[in-house]
C-alpha cells in the first residue's frame, strides 16, 4: 500500500548540464524508516536529498512526499545540509540558530510558541546547557547536534541529514546517532553517509546511489556488494573487524 509511505519517487532522472545525475529511479519509504544513503562522490546523493526537498524538479517521472508534491510539504521536512556556512564573526547563539529552523512560516519575530519548539529541539539534541553560548564556541560535535536541532525545530515527519557525522571523532559519531534512534520514535530518517561501516548498526536499510538507486537491507550488506557500490575505493571500519579495499574482514 502506498499510503504507509513517506517518500515516494518513481521512473525519477535528473540531468544537470546535459550529464545524467540519476536514471529511471524507483524509491519507495515506509513512514518510520531509518536508512542510510550511500554511494560515491558524484553519485547523485545530495541530488535525490534535493529532489525529495522539491529545491529541484526531476526532468521526468514522478515524486509524493507525505503524498503531496515535494514543495507543498517543504516545511514538513527537516533538513540538515552537508556544509554549514555561517559567518565565524556573527554573533549568533546557539537559540538564534536553531530558530532559523522555524523561519519558514515567519515574517517579522518569533513566538512564544516558536521559541518553545526551539528549546524542545535544543534539548532533544542534549544541548539545554548552552542555550546562550556563542555558536562559534561550540566544539564540532556540538554544532552539528545544534543543526540537527534547527532541522528540528520545524516539528518534521521527516528528518534528511547530508553526512551528519562528517568531521568528528568516533565518540561524537555515536552520540549523535544515539540521538538520532529516539528521534526515530517519532520521524522518518534518511541520511548520507560515507561511514557504512559504522551506519550500518543503526540503520534499518541502505540506500545505494550510483546513477541508480537500490534498497539493501543491513543484513545483506557485505564485502562484495560494497566493493561493487564505491567501484572498490572504500575502507569499511566497524568496532568488531574491518572490510579492506578486497572485501575481505579482518579481525
Amino acid at each position: 500500500m502506498k499510503n504507509d509511505h513517506d517518500i515516494i519517487l518513481e521512473n525519477v532522472s535528473f540531468a544537470y548540464k546535459h550529464r545524467n545525475i540519476l536514471e529511471d529511479v524507483d524509491l519507495f519509504i515506509h513512514k518510520g524508516e531509518f536508512a542510510s544513503i550511500v554511494g560515491p562522490n558524484g553519485g547523485g546523493k545530495t541530488t535525490l536529498l534535493k529532489l525529495i526537498l522539491g529545491l529541484i524538479k526531476p526532468d521526468k517521472g514522478e515524486i509524493c512526499i507525505l503524498g503531496k508534491a515535494p514543495d507543498k510539504v517543504r516545511q514538513q521536512i527537516g533538513y540538515m545540509p552537508q556544509y554549514a556556512h555561517l559567518d565565524n564573526d556573527f554573533p549568533a547563539t546557539v537559540m538564534d540558530v536553531v530558530l532559523m529552523g522555524r523561519l519558514a512560516t515567519k515574517t517579522l519575530w518569533f513566538s512564544k510558541n516558536d521559541r518553545m519548539e526551539a528549546l524542545t529541539a535544543i534539548d532533544e539534541v542534549g544541548m539545554t546547557d548552552f542555550i546562550h553560548t556563542g555558536f562559534n564556541e561550540l566544539s564540532g560535535g556540538q554544532k552539528q547536534r545544534i543543526l540537527i536541532a534547527r532541522a528540528l525545530c520545524s516539528c518534521p515527519a521527516i528528518l534528511l541529514l547530508d553526512e551528519p557525522t562528517a568531521n568528528v571523532d568516533h565518540q561524537t559519531e555515536e552520540n549523535l546517532f544515539s540521538i538520532l534512534q529516539k528521534l526515530n520514535s517519532k520521524m522518518t530518517i534518511l541520511l548520507v553517509s560515507h561511514d557504512l561501516g559504522f551506519v550500518s548498526k543503526y540503520v534499518k536499510s541502505v540506500i545505494c546511489v550510483n546513477r541508480q538507486v537500490v534498497i539493501h537491507p543491513t543484513t545483506l550488506m557485505d564485502g562484495a556488494l560494497i566493493k561493487d557500490i564505491y567501484h572498490g575505493d572504500l575502507k569499511m571500519v566497524r568496532h568488531d573487524h574491518r572490510c579492506s579495499k578486497d572485501g575481505h574482514t579482518h579481525g
